[in-house]
């Protein structure tokens, strides 16, 4: 008989790695307690005696994949869902990172319960990745993951003066200059008061839009009154009371910016009031809901920044630190998009 056609066991292998067939079992079912030097002999007698297939045996040599827990807001901000369902869906093209992420929805607007879950969730993961609220529990539980070698990425909004690795999202302050900027120039040259519908003013990135908008207006449009911003928590109902409630105490208000979610909420105050012309809207986040309302008409512009990039970016931070490279190398800032209706994707 053929000796090639024999198919080899792995008393072959460890007899050719000088190894025992149960350290030959713990190499390639990648179990601990072997040294490099053991693991790379067994291998290489595996790959010489055909033992396993090329794929399995380079899934030996991997590591075991790197734990990414991503930490959103719960709630009804269907942005941070479709973020959520990115991650989700992400275990085939993320192959080649060795990495698995997993999704948990948290309460965000509580800072011990934010500084909690990191620490919970940190016990079973290699990195968090998390929307951060500007808050000293906040600051402090992502120091002690740090202290714990486990690392941490700040998603959507940035959290000052802690050992986060990096920030993956939009500038901010450019995003709010931006939005200023939209409705400035849409209502071409009418004047009157404009409002702001933030999440949450502890969330750095709302705190940044706000500023940015307020300093565009006051540099390009000083005709247009701001008169303050509002905070629904991201949801749809609140801001819809919120919306309600400013086209009431504003009768003449041309202009409104949600600057985090549920702008289906304000959206809904719009088309019951029915003045024509209406109020320039502009918000954040490219969705179904957002898609519809700018179909129609209600919403004039989104801006966005793509989930799928959000996702890449954040894995590619975990990878190039565990693999001993700068955080961010090879990874573009997330760029601004602004979607029109004449321009939805």
């Amino acid at each position: 008989m053929d000796s090639s056609s024999v198919r080899s066991r792995a008393a072959d292998v460890a007899r050719a790695a000088g190894v025992s067939t149960a350290t030959v079992d713990r190499v390639l079912n990648g179990r601990a307690n072997v040294r490099p030097s053991t693991a790379q002999r067994v291998l290489k007698a595996a790959a010489a005696l055909q033992y396993l297939p090329e794929a399995d045996l380079w899934r030996s040599l991997q590591p075991p994949p790197m734990e990414l827990a991503f930490l959103l807001p719960a709630g009804t901000n269907r942005y941070l869902r479709m973020l959520g369902d990115s991650i989700g869906y992400a275990t085939e093209w993320l192959a080649p990172f060795n990495v698995r992420c997993r999704a948990h929805f948290i309460d965000s607007f509580d800072p011990a319960r934010v500084a909690a879950a990191l620490l919970r969730h940190g016990r079973r993961a290699d990195g968090v990745a998390f929307m951060a609220l500007e808050h000293p529990l906040v600051r402090e539980a992502v120091d002690a993951l740090a202290e714990r070698g486990v690392h941490v990425v700040t998603l959507i909004s940035d959290l000052s003066h802690s050992r986060r690795i990096a920030y993956v999202g939009m500038d901010n302050r450019a995003a709010g200059r931006t939005a200023g900027t939209l409705i400035g120039r849409l209502l071409g040259g009418r004047t009157g008061p404009v409002a702001m519908i933030a999440g949450s003013l502890a969330y750095r990135g709302h705190e940044d839009r706000e500023m940015g908008f307020l300093h565009l207006m006051q540099e390009n449009f000083p005709a247009l009154q701001v008169v303050g911003v509002r905070e629904g928590r991201d949801d749809a109902d609140a801001n819809y009371r919120l919306a309600r409630a400013l086209l009431k105490q504003h009768p003449g208000l041309v202009g409104l910016y949600n600057i985090g979610g549920g702008a289906d909420g304000v959206a809904r105050a719009i088309k019951e009031r029915r003045r024509q012309p209406p109020a320039v809207f502009v918000a954040h986040g490219l969705t179904p809901d957002t898609r519809a309302l700018l179909i129609d008409g209600t919403l004039d512009a989104v801006i966005n920044q793509h989930p799928h990039t959000m996702v890449l970016n954040c894995v590619r931070i975990f990878t190039n630190v565990r693999d001993g490279r700068s955080a961010t190398t090879g990874v573009e800032p997330v760029r601004i998009s602004i979607v029109l209706r004449e321009n939805l994707p």
